[in-house]
């Protein structure tokens, strides 16, 4: 008996076993939880420690697995061709073909691959320490291929993001994904979502986004007499009030109601002996295109949570407040000065009742809505942006499935409307 006829079928068993290896590899390197083998390295694991130090080399990787694949597939395939040539000639190369195709395809792909799909952590962690020989050894070869392609997508034009770079830009998308995948599996409740959701945004969220309106801002005239300033502070719902001097926009200090208390006990009724200026707070201005962010974190190594906003000409905007950034992050923080009664009210006919002043981002958080909030700040905004006038009493506007309905207008401001969710058959296209 020819001992090749025993050979060569070893050789291709033996060949077709690396392909697996490297198949099922690839796919569990690439799909195991990045967050898991991270948490398994802190907890002292090394195999993860590994997996996650191929995975930062990731075209490395790749590049290397696909090339032992493919070399070990090629030269089962030229056995085979050799060992069905043999036995049954020239038509050998046929049957050679159709019998690796099914073993390569069935033994080598789908079945390892499959397995590493269902146990990507174990299987990563078993592969690991085998496949780094294995691409240090391949890593001359993968070198020339990874050259080659680099300089063919130079030339056609397509800039190389680096793997570090490539991993920062996607990571806020991978985890945007992670936490809708997992809110629909019923695995994050909606309130947690938005909590998540928000964090992502705080890049995105200027200070004019979220500030107190500078019209609804509370502010103290210098010129008043003390007594009257006292009464002011101390029957407002808020404990800081700018103080302004000769216009509003002149802001000179923050009037902080403990401090106003503090010097006037001493005065034992002669109020006017106090001069407001003496007690008053350094006002601190911020730009209104500051980030969320960027404030939580000036807020926080200032020791301070409030702000005023200006625009880029200096003008006053509005306020903006530590808690306004909580607020926007976990929604509202009631306490006992806060007025009971709601700016979204929801009716039995599913309609929904609204301020004109509620952010886009709040009645989205509310109803679990998607309008839009990249051109307006507010729901009125969002109308007179969409409607291009300023709408008057009555008149009614369809657009981003919804139908909003202008209930109560103060001059130029619309106050209060009313938004109905359409059906999908009966919503215009926008």
């Amino acid at each position: 008996m020819d001992i090749t006829l025993i050979i060569l079928p070893l050789a291709i068993f033996f060949l077709l076993l690396f392909s697996a290896f490297f198949s099922g590899s690839e796919t569990a390197l690439t799909g195991a939880s990045r967050a898991r083998l991270h948490q398994m390295e802190q907890s002292g694991d090394r195999r993860a420690g590994l997996v996650n130090r191929l995975r930062d080399q990731h075209t490395k990787l790749i590049s290397a697995i696909l090339l032992g694949n493919n070399l070990v597939n090629i030269l089962a395939s030229s056995l085979a061709t050799s060992l069905f040539i043999s036995m049954f000639g020239d038509i050998g190369v046929f049957y050679a073909t159709l019998i690796m195709t099914l073993l390569v395809l069935v033994f080598a792909e789908v079945l390892p691959k499959t397995v590493a799909l269902r146990r990507t952590i174990p299987v990563a962690l078993f592969v690991a320490p085998i496949l780094r020989p294995a691409i240090f050894l391949l890593s001359p070869i993968v070198l020339g291929v990874n050259t080659i392609v680099d300089a063919t997508l130079s030339l056609a034009g397509l800039r190389y993001q680096g793997d570090s770079e490539a991993s920062s830009d996607a990571a806020q998308d991978e985890l945007r994904g992670a936490i809708d995948l997992h809110s629909e599996d019923a695995g994050v409740i909606m309130h947690e979502r938005y909590m998540l959701d928000s964090i992502l945004d705080m890049d995105e969220i200027d200070m004019s986004d979220i500030m107190i309106h500078r019209k609804n801002v509370e502010m103290v005239d210098a010129s008043k007499p003390v007594q009257e300033i006292i009464e002011q502070v101390l029957s407002s719902p808020y404990t800081r009030l700018p103080l302004w001097k000769d216009n509003p926009e002149n802001i000179i200090g923050i009037v902080h109601a403990k401090d106003l208390l503090r010097a006037v006990i001493p005065l034992n009724g002669e109020y006017e002996k106090l001069d407001i200026e003496t007690i008053t707070l350094e006002a601190w201005f911020v730009p209104e295109t500051t980030t969320l962010r960027s404030q939580l974190t000036a807020f926080l190594e200032r020791k301070s949570h409030f702000a005023l906003v200006v625009d880029e000409y200096g003008a006053l905007m509005g306020l903006v407040t530590l808690e306004d950034i909580l607020e926007e992050i976990v929604g509202d923080i009631a306490d006992e000065h806060d007025p009971a009664v709601s700016d979204i009210k929801q009716l039995k006919d599913g309609k929904v009742v609204t301020k004109g002043d509620v952010t886009i981002r709040d009645i989205n958080r509310q109803l679990n809505w998607s309008l839009p909030d990249d051109e307006a700040a507010t729901i009125a905004g969002l109308v007179i942006h969409e409607a291009q006038i300023i709408p008057e009493v009555g008149q009614v506007f369809m657009f981003h499935g919804y139908k909003f309905e202008i209930l109560k207008k103060e001059h130029n401001q619309i106050t209060e409307l009313r938004v109905t969710e359409l059906d999908p058959l009966e919503s215009p296209e926008t």
